[in-house]
C-alpha cells in the first residue's frame, strides 16, 4: 500500500507526532512503506507525518547506491556540531519550491532501530541534514520555517501559485 503524501497546508504537518511504544510487525511495514515512498521521490528521507502517520518515524537513505536506509523511531539529537552546512531543501509536501538551509554539518542522534533496540548514531553532511529535515517533520515543523519571514512568505506565495 502506498498513501498519499500529506499537501501543505494540511494540519497535520503543524502536529507533533506521537511516540512510538513499541517496534511491531506493523511499524516494520510502514517503515518499508516509507522507504518505497521516498524512493519513488526520489528523495533522502521521509518522515511518517509526511503520509498522514502521525508517529515519531522516519527513514534517511543519502548514499550514492541506496539501499541503505535507516529506519529510526523516536529520533532526537543529541549534539550538534558547530560547523554549519548549506543545503537546497525541499518536500514532497509542498512541491515545486525549495530553499537553502542552514543547519549544523554534524549530529549525534538517539533513536530506536528496527530491532528495537536503543541507537545513538553520528551524521555528517547530506546525512546530518535528511535526519535533521526529518525530525523537524516529526516535530511539526517544515524546512521553510527555518526562512526569515520575509524568504518564508516569498517561497509560499510561489508554492501557492503552482497549485
Amino acid at each position: 500500500m502506498t498513501r498519499a503524501f500529506v499537501m501543505w497546508p494540511d494540519r497535520r504537518l503543524r502536529t507533533p507526532a506521537d511516540p512510538v511504544a513499541a517496534i511491531t510487525d506493523e511499524i516494520r511495514a510502514l517503515w518499508n512503506e516509507m522507504i518505497a515512498a521516498m524512493d519513488a521521490m526520489p528523495g533522502v528521507g521521509l518522515a511518517a507525518p509526511q503520509i498522514g502517520v502521525m508517529l515519531r518515524l522516519a527513514v534517511v537513505d543519502a548514499s550514492d547506491t541506496r539501499g541503505r536506509a535507516i529506519r529510526m523511531a523516536n529520533p532526537e539529537v543529541l549534539h550538534v556540531s558547530a560547523k554549519p552546512r548549506w543545503h537546497e531543501e525541499a518536500s514532497p509536501n509542498l512541491p515545486g519550491v525549495s530553499a537553502a538551509i542552514e543547519r549544523p554539518r554534524a549530529v549525534t542522534v538517539r533513536f530506536v532501530n528496527e530491532n528495537g533496540e536503543v541507537e545513538d548514531r553520528d551524521f555528517v553532511d547530506l546525512w546530518a541534514t535528511s535526519v535533521q529535515h526529518q525530525i523537524d517533520h516529526l516535530n511539526g515543523r517544515m524546512y521553510f520555517d527555518r526562512l526569515s519571514r520575509l524568504k518564508r512568505e516569498r517561497l509560499l506565495k510561489k508554492a501557492g501559485k503552482l497549485r
